[in-house]
């Protein structure tokens, strides 16, 4: 079904919302309008560091096109039924959308998820995903429902690597041409309301928020566990890592390796890692 359709984008990054738009321009359509989701969840404070992702992608902003910071669904519902918007795309956005909003564009809303659906739906596939020792992950574009990353799949694809160094930049590199083909793919579906295949009930998972236990190493978890859970961190960011006890001293473990190397050797369920990296933690921390 051919004919230009005016499209609101919704993420995280500036190279994000350049990979959204350029995909969308180049299968005829029109963005009008970004909207940055500044924080986790709508109606609490603005996360750190987000004020600067927002100046980034202000500075990146195509000419013509709106920039809004919403602090609420409804804030963000109200300014999008401005724009006449005949589909709206998210990537990497945590809020729940009511009703109200996902039938404010003409065709729904589009989901661009890290993850081969069902699995890991939530806000955080990629961190469960280097958690659980994957060795790849996928892309699935799907219309979006009430419910979190449930609603009916017009396109997926998997093998995108996740290396053992892997981190957002490097990440990026192979995900993002993935990500443009399959969003292509789905935008040529989209005004077809009978497009879309319901995702399987089996196999479904969930990629919560990291619980607050997974921020200290546990020894009675296997080598590798403790490897990967470091990789986790890892890619959160630089400096990023949890805590763990060695010899009575409280160390954040930046990095570590499962084959003898120099550093401190922990002693895990199955076998021994190695700390190749650490921060001693200050008392009180």
């Amino acid at each position: 079904m051919a004919g230009n359709m005016r499209i609101g984008l919704i993420s995280f990054g500036a190279a994000e919302f350049a990979a959204l738009h350029e995909t969308c321009a180049a299968a005829g359509h029109t963005p009008v309008v970004y909207a940055f989701s500044r924080s986790m969840r709508p109606r609490k404070p603005t996360d750190e560091g987000a004020a600067r992702v927002a100046g980034e992608i202000a500075a990146a902003l195509p000419a013509g096109v709106d920039l809004l910071l919403p602090g609420s669904s409804e804030g963000l519902g109200a300014a999008l039924r401005g724009y006449g918007l005949d589909l709206l795309v998210c990537y990497g956005f945590s809020w729940r959308l009511p009703r109200s909003v996902l039938e404010i564009p003409r065709y729904g809303v589009l989901n661009v998820h890290s993850s081969l659906l069902p699995e890991y739906r939530g806000p955080a596939p990629v961190l469960w995903a280097i958690r659980n020792g994957d060795a790849e992950l996928g892309v699935t574009v799907h219309r979006m429902d009430e419910d979190f990353d449930t609603g009916p799949v017009l396109a997926q694809r998997g093998g995108v690597p996740l290396a053992d160094d892997v981190t957002p930049r490097s990440l990026w590199t192979d995900l993002s041409p993935v990500l443009r083909e399959q969003l292509g793919i789905a935008l040529d579906r989209v005004r077809d309301p009978s497009a879309g295949e319901p995702q399987s009930a089996e196999g479904v998972s969930y990629a919560g928020l990291l619980e607050p236990k997974f921020f200290s190493v546990d020894t009675t978890m296997t080598a590798r566990q403790v490897h990967n859970q470091v990789r986790t961190f890892r890619f959160m960011g630089p400096g990023l890592g949890p805590t763990a006890v060695v010899d009575g001293r409280r160390l954040k473990v930046l990095r570590t390796s499962l084959t003898p190397a120099d550093g401190i050797c922990l002693d895990c369920a199955d076998a021994p890692v190695w700390i190749t990296a650490s921060e001693p933690v200050a008392a009180g921390d």
